[in-house]
């Protein structure tokens, strides 16, 4: 299965780094490729490198601006020329989309990829790595999007938002093998 990635590119601490490399390591052993954004720095880095060391394959989309930060041995590297074709490529080059933490980069590709599948644009599953509780707030204003009629579909039909990583691999096998 090719998996979406969206993370950061920063370095960040072991909290977060340690999580993100027990999910890569998950993602390489089970022969899955990664399809991310590219960048050979930071949790982008370190989730890279993690596929590639157990066995996974590697597919960057990056964009020109950040083509010097991309990661010089990946499987296969294409170079965007601006965001919003790097998050069209990300999509049509993935089976199913992870979103681990990161910014405001990350959120804004979390949350144009959900409103595509909200209109039906995508049907791939998704879910939000919530690593030590990352995630939690936006969770809380999704279910209130939910419950306050914000939401033309049921949250758990948009998105699962795993704790960790095998949790988040699982529910994308089992999804991707339904179909």
């Amino acid at each position: 299965m090719n998996i979406c990635v969206f993370l950061s590119a920063a370095d960040l601490d072991e909290g977060y780094t340690a999580p993100a490399r027990d999910f890569a390591t998950l993602l390489g052993k089970a022969g899955h490729t990664l399809v991310w954004g590219g960048s050979d720095t930071g949790l982008m880095k370190v989730v890279a490198d993690g596929v590639q060391e157990a066995g996974g394959r590697l597919v960057g989309v990056s964009v020109d601006f950040l083509a010097h930060k991309a990661r010089p041995n990946a499987d296969e590297m294409v170079v965007a020329g601006d965001l919003a074709e790097r998050k069209a490529l990300l999509l049509a080059k993935s089976d199913a989309i992870v979103v681990m933490v990161g910014g405001t980069g990350t959120l804004d590709e979390a949350t144009e990829i959900l409103e595509l599948k909200k209109h039906g644009k995508h049907s791939k599953p998704v879910v939000l790595l919530n690593t030590a509780g990352f995630y939690d707030g936006l969770k809380a204003q999704f279910q209130r999007m939910e419950s306050e009629g914000f939401l033309p579909l049921p949250l758990a039909d948009l998105v699962l938002f795993a704790d960790d990583g095998p949790t988040a691999l699982a529910h994308l096998e089992a999804e991707i093998a339904s179909r």
